[in-house]
């Protein structure tokens, strides 16, 4: 893998609106508080963990493609922008070019529910402006229209592991010359149908939502100065046993550790869902974070957000070399390591 560097950082969590929001969560280490969220036809509410509303309204909202988008593309382009900073400019003045990853599971199922709700009520009445908002490549599109870059443009859909998939990818890109740097945002919105869904294949878990970005560059930023060191290839399971096969499969491509790494897994604090990893990682020894028990199950925004915490950490001197440990709800265990 040719040298790239971490340039920039963006999230939107449970937490608020921002990446110290996230850090000072992850530093207390303790739970956010639940919420409730109705299901139609139940008397008894879901537990989940939502984004906060803003204190001020985002000023991108102002755009004409923001206006009647759902909150997954909200929480995309303000933690897009976050990581981007003072790059923004030089992008929509076209002296930049950035290419765009965008990595999703669920996607925009708010506008989805809501389509279908409408075409079974009455197919007559159903709104078409609705439609454009359920596809998956729309928060991306939007993040584009925003910036006006016509630049490289993907979405990926699959578990959280893809996220990684997705910084490989980018690395790829850059490797060829094809752009000047790339931006990779993991996203996800709440809605009853998913929380509920989720529900009948562990009632402990926590569905939570938001964002997270990761500005990959051949050149450092401003501050301290963060390696992308290594992805690991990604490791496919179907079940329980081959989940653990797999999560070691994908730790023996890493390096041991020392005392001084940090480790950000993706362990959700339930031993059934995390023997695979807490398995294959359970020699480690240096310090390490678990970003699910605190913000939630934020499927592929969980991943985005351990990676802005590992690469946070390392910019922050905790450390001088930080791992990322996937191993997905359904499809694949993959890892990366980055270095100050």
């Amino acid at each position: 893998m040719s040298e790239l560097f971490i340039r920039g950082l963006g999230a939107v969590s449970p937490a608020g609106w921002g990446l110290p929001d996230l850090r000072d969560s992850l530093d207390a280490a303790g739970p956010l508080p639940l919420q409730e969220f109705q299901r139609p036809g139940w008397e008894k509410p879901l537990r989940v963990r939502k984004v906060p509303a803003s204190v001020t309204r985002p000023s991108f909202l102002a755009h004409a493609r923001l206006r009647r988008t759902s909150s997954i593309s909200h929480y995309a382009v303000s933690a897009a922008l976050e990581a981007l900073g003072d790059d923004t400019p030089k992008i929509t003045a076209g002296s930049l070019r950035v290419g765009i990853v965008m990595c999703v599971m669920s996607g925009c199922v708010n506008y989805s529910r809501r389509f279908y709700d409408e075409t079974l009520r009455d197919p007559a009445t159903a709104s078409p402006l609705v439609f454009p908002e359920t596809v998956f490549n729309a928060p991306s599109s939007h993040l584009a229209a925003l910036l006006g870059t016509t630049a490289l443009n993907y979405t990926l859909v699959g578990d959280p592991g893809t996220f990684l998939q997705g910084l490989a990818l980018a690395a790829e890109w850059l490797a060829h010359k094809n752009l000047d740097n790339c931006l990779i945002v993991g996203a996800e919105e709440l809605d009853w149908l998913t929380a509920d869904a989720y529900r009948l294949f562990s009632r402990e878990i926590i569905l939570s939502e938001g964002a997270g970005a990761i500005y990959l560059s051949r050149e450092p930023g401003s501050g301290a100065a963060v390696k992308l060191g290594a992805i690991t290839d990604s490791h496919l399971f179907h079940d329980r046993s081959s989940q653990i096969s797999a999560a070691l499969r994908m730790r023996s491509q890493l390096p041991s550790g020392q005392a001084g790494d940090f480790l950000s897994d993706s362990r959700t604090g339930i031993s059934k869902l995390d023997r695979g990893e807490t398995k294959a990682w359970n020699s480690w020894p240096g310090a390490r974070i678990s970003p699910k028990p605190i913000l939630g199950e934020g499927l592929m925004a969980t991943a985005a957000w351990q990676t802005v915490a590992a690469v946070d950490a390392l910019q922050r001197g905790r450390s001088t070399n930080a791992f990322v440990s996937v191993v997905g709800c359904n499809q694949q265990a993959i890892g990366a390591r980055f270095s100050a």
